[in-house]
Parts: structure tokens; sequence; C-alpha cells
């Protein structure tokens, strides 16, 4: 099998990986949640049960990362933590403000981390990404971060917005994360192609298939 095919399976993996413990979620969420939108025990109920199965899939995510590619990215990792931290003040609490504001604490963190990178001279996200990106040059990486760094700041005034009491319902919210915040990354990420061709990805994409041994 040629590596351009396996490439194209470890994007899906990583996809299924990075939004299949949201998509639990969300699953879990509507299946549990009350009939009676008026009916608060029952919404409390509904939201620690599918916070407990947020959990649990971002764990089974953190393992099927280590399976599948024999190690965790760090921003893996970092949100697991958070994930799990989140998750637990809502159990604990039986408050669903935690689990809506941890994405505001997600994008913030990578927000700073990658500024303060960019600040001390270095790209961050180089790092975080390690070999997603081969052949993309220094200036490339250096824009890839900042870019990033920005549409983090964004994504998480956005979920302020949508999170914050009295604005939205928890559904609503959590719909947002699917229907507007999924698509809204997508979109962004397709938009940073033209840049990262500009510096270096094509060559290194055209060394590729030049390389590519032939399908049998």
């Amino acid at each position: 099998m040629s590596e351009p095919v396996v490439k194209g399976k470890s994007g899906w993996l990583n996809l299924l990986i990075d939004y299949g413990p949201v998509l639990v979620f969300f699953i879990a969420y509507r299946m549990l949640r009350p009939d009676d939108s008026k009916d608060s025990v029952a919404e409390v109920l509904a939201v620690t049960q599918s916070t407990l199965a947020f959990m649990a899939a971002t764990m089974v995510a953190l393992g099927a990362s280590k399976w599948c590619f024999g190690k965790v990215s760090p921003m893996l990792w970092v949100t697991t933590v958070l994930v799990v931290g989140f998750g637990l003040l809502t159990v604990l609490t039986q408050d669903e403000f935690w689990i809506r504001h941890k994405p505001t604490a997600v994008y913030l963190l990578f927000a700073a981390v990658l500024w303060v990178g960019l600040m001390r001279g270095k790209s961050t996200l180089k790092y975080l990404l390690e070999s997603a990106f081969e052949g993309l040059s220094d200036e490339g990486w250096r824009k890839l971060t900042r870019n990033w760094a920005v549409f983090f700041v964004v994504l998480a005034a956005l979920n302020e917005v949508f999170a914050w009491p009295g604005w939205f319902s928890f559904e609503q919210w959590l719909q947002a994360k699917l229907v507007v915040f999924l698509p809204l990354s997508f979109l962004f990420t397709f938009a940073q192609i033209p840049m990262l061709l500009r510096h270096g990805l094509a060559k290194e994409a055209e060394a590729e298939v030049i390389a590519e041994p032939p399908h049998e």
C-alpha cells in the first residue's frame, strides 16, 4: 500500500479521535435529555451522565491514539486533562457551567501557548503538530502558528457567546459545537492551504508523489 493512502487513513483516524468524544457527548445528551425542558432535576442528571460519557470517550480516544499511532500528541494530552478536570467539576457540582466553559479554557490555553512561542521567536505549532506538514518552511510555520493563535481567540469568544447563561440553552450550545464550530474549523483549516503551498508544502507533496511506488 502506498504512503499517501496510509496518510489518508491516518487523517480519518485523527478526525475520529479528535471529534469522536464530542459526538458521543452530543448523542448521549440527546438520548438522556428530559422531554419536559422545565424538569431541572432531570436536566442536570442528563448533563451529568453525558459528561461522564464524554470523559470516558476522551480516555478511549487517548488510548486509540496510543494504539494506532504509537504516541499521543501534546494537544490531545492537554485536551484530555482539561476534559477530565472540567468534567469532574461538572459531576461534583452538578452544574453545567463547567462543561460549557471548558472549550473556552482549551482555546485560550492553546492561544496563549502559541502567542508566547511567537514572542520568543518559536513556532510552537511545529512542535505540537510534529511532522503533520513536512516540507513547510520556518516562515510558513510562523504564519500558521500566528493564524491559529488568532483563530483560537475567536473560537474562545464565540464559545462564550453560546455558553453564557440566559442567551442559549444547553442543547443549543451543544448543537453549536457541531453546526457552527466544526464547520468553521474545517473552513479555517482549508483556508490555510494556499499559504502552506506558498511556503514549501507543494514541493514536499510533489516529492512524495514522485517517490510513490506504483499501485499493485
